[in-house]
């Protein structure tokens, strides 16, 4: 049978209602990870959607400060960028007001190549689905690459009619999203060469390549949402007496080993301000840019152990893409440059 949208959907969706206000809505995106929310009625039915774009400040400086702007929007009153303080502090929209609306629905059982049609021609990245009038669920881009990409049998290639003929599972459509998806223009149909031909061999190579890409996009864009959702637990959780402890006592089993330092702990550098900018650099001010567990960790130390003669360092443990990624606080019993005293 034709692969629908309730075959692909993702299912589970968080809403938000109308008279919710943009703090709220901005909340709702950080704790779940997703950068879309619809807008419901109490029946459930769509009146609109709400992207991450649609809450950020107009204002072009406050704009600057958006790579940030997750972690500043839950940091309780800690020092964030003025301008952003500023817009959330003055915007009283809930909603209803800041949400794109008419929003375009697809019904559960809309075939495939229908809805790469619908996103192509629209232009946009997400679908919800519905079932009677209700949202059951959202097919987006990534929905729709990963089952082109997903290997089928040959000899179940596509999906077939009882009397045997080919049934697509989506139009070219797809392909074309497939490419923008990726920041790239469609390519022109170009006929088959020969199956025994170099070119075709060329083809297949280059075939393999862009499903191989298309896994590592997937793949990183899991362990972005990973790193995002765990500096939003970071963010809001805090340092017990217990985990502290616990903390101390792995130190001390780490000196008696022979070693000068111990990793109290690996945090993404989104938990901090600016990103881990301060502490690559290394900026003597980076202690200032610690927020949640990190920035708790840092002031036990100041006041417990700092007066013993123990330093903190700071350092970014990985660069994916030539950007930090996770950072680490070690408490040092030697000596090292990048230490706060």
């Amino acid at each position: 049978m034709t692969m629908k949208a309730r075959d692909v959907m993702t299912t589970g969706i968080v809403t938000v209602p109308p008279d919710a206000p943009v703090r709220a809505v901005a909340e709702t995106l950080l704790k779940y990870g997703i950068s879309a929310v619809p807008v419901v009625d109490h029946h459930g039915a769509p009146l609109g959607i709400i992207s991450e774009g649609d809450l950020m400040p107009r204002n072009e400086t406050a704009r600057e400060a958006r790579r940030d702007w997750w972690l500043q929007i839950l940091s309780n009153g800690g020092e964030v960028h003025p301008d952003y303080l500023q817009f959330m502090r003055s915007d009283h929209r809930t909603a209803a007001q800041i949400m794109v609306s008419p929003v375009v629905t697809v019904d559960e059982n809309v075939p495939l190549a229908e809805i790469a049609d619908i996103l192509f021609e629209n232009k946009i990245k997400r679908v919800p689905v519905l079932r009677e009038g209700r949202i059951v669920g959202i097919v987006s881009r990534a929905d729709l690459l990963k089952t082109l990409a997903r290997p089928r049998p040959a000899a179940a290639r596509d999906p077939v009619h009882d009397d045997g003929t080919a049934l697509p599972i989506a139009s070219d459509k797809l392909e074309a999203l497939a490419h923008r998806h990726n920041g790239a223009a469609a390519p022109p149909h170009e006929p088959a060469a020969d199956e025994f031909s170099a070119s075709a061999f060329q083809a297949l190579r280059l075939e393999h390549e862009k499903h191989e890409e298309q896994l590592r996009r997937e793949a990183k864009r899991i362990a972005d949402e990973k790193h995002h959702r765990q500096a939003g637990q970071m963010l809001a959780s805090h340092l017990t007496d217990e985990a502290w402890e616990r903390m101390m006592h792995n130190a001390r089993a780490t000196a008696k080993k022979g070693d000068e330092e111990h990793l109290l702990l690996r945090f993404p550098a989104e938990l901090c301000s600016d990103h881990g900018r301060a502490v690559n650099a290394p900026d003597p001010e980076w202690p200032a840019t610690l927020r949640g567990m990190a920035a708790d960790i840092y002031l036990r130390w100041k006041a417990e152990l700092r007066p013993h003669g123990f330093t903190l360092a700071a350092r970014v443990v990985d660069f994916p893409d030539g950007i930090p990624g996770d950072i680490g606080l070690y408490l040092s019993w030697g000596k090292h440059d990048d230490v706060a005293h």
